[in-house]
């Protein structure tokens, strides 16, 4: 398998606020989000990262996506660094955060046209990419209805389809099912395997365990900003279910705090 992406030892630290350190009882000022993270993901396969709120797994997605620099370590996607070649790995990625807000006045055609235009694709492509993936996702009913007037499962839809508009080798998404109605989250977890199935490679965070049993070849534990298991998911649970092998790990790191 051709290996596109490789993580070695990335490790991220932020410096809190007086308010956030009483919040988090620390002792000190500061909090490694991420402490030495690695791991490798392939053309044709779905990782997934796997922990609860705060384990570091979006600051570990966000420094993939070079939106922040890892304080040591770094990531090679497609053949270039995080940290040196942040502008040839943009190429590379599409990245989809829940954190990402649509403008409520621009339409689905608009920022399609706008996102295919940041990658530079040409107009014959996007027109092309556009009619199948609006197709797809059933935007095109909708392509010049207001962002403000679509319902929360087309905008996600929208957000969807808009990070892969340049169709990216390497697809990042954040808690991609996060909030979604099972319907929505549905169509997003087939698109995850379509993915897959044109040979890219697609690495999720989620705290789901049945999306990562359901759609995800390998996958890697995150407690407190630390890889605790990683490997496929026979490797990693034993055939045990991996809910029941995660709260064991958990309990381990963590004593009783459930």
């Amino acid at each position: 398998m051709k290996e596109t992406l490789s993580v070695s030892n990335v490790t991220k630290t932020f410096r809190l606020s007086a308010k956030q350190q009483r919040e988090k009882k620390l002792a000190v000022r500061t909090l490694t989000a991420v402490d030495g993270i690695s791991f490798c993901a392939y053309a044709g396969e779905i990782f997934g990262l796997l922990g609860p709120n705060g384990a570091g797994k979006t600051t570990t997605l966000r420094m993939l996506a070079t939106l922040i620099k890892p304080d040591s370590g770094d990531a090679v996607v497609c053949g270039s660094s995080i940290v040196s070649e942040p502008a040839q790995v943009r190429k590379s990625i599409g990245f989809l955060s829940s954190e990402l807000k649509l403008e409520d006045f621009f339409t689905p055609d608009f920022l399609f046209n706008y996102f295919c235009d940041l990658h530079r694709v040409e107009d014959s492509v996007r027109e092309a990419r556009k009619k199948e993936l609006f197709g797809r996702f059933g935007i095109d009913k909708f392509a010049h209805v207001k962002v403000a007037n679509l319902s929360t499962g087309m905008k996600q839809k929208v957000s969807l389809v808009v990070s892969v508009a340049h169709d990216p080798d390497v697809v990042i998404f954040d808690e991609p099912t996060n909030g979604l109605d099972v319907i929505t989250a549905k169509v997003v977890t087939d698109f995850l395997c379509e993915l897959k199935a044109q040979g890219k490679t697609v690495v999720i965070s989620t705290h789901i365990f049945s999306l990562i049993e359901r759609v995800c070849d390998r996958l890697g534990i995150i407690i407190d900003g630390k890889m605790i298991s990683l490997g496929t998911l026979p490797e990693v649970t034993g055939g045990r279910p991996l809910e029941d092998v995660f709260f064991e790990i958990y309990r381990e790191r963590k004593g009783d705090q459930l």
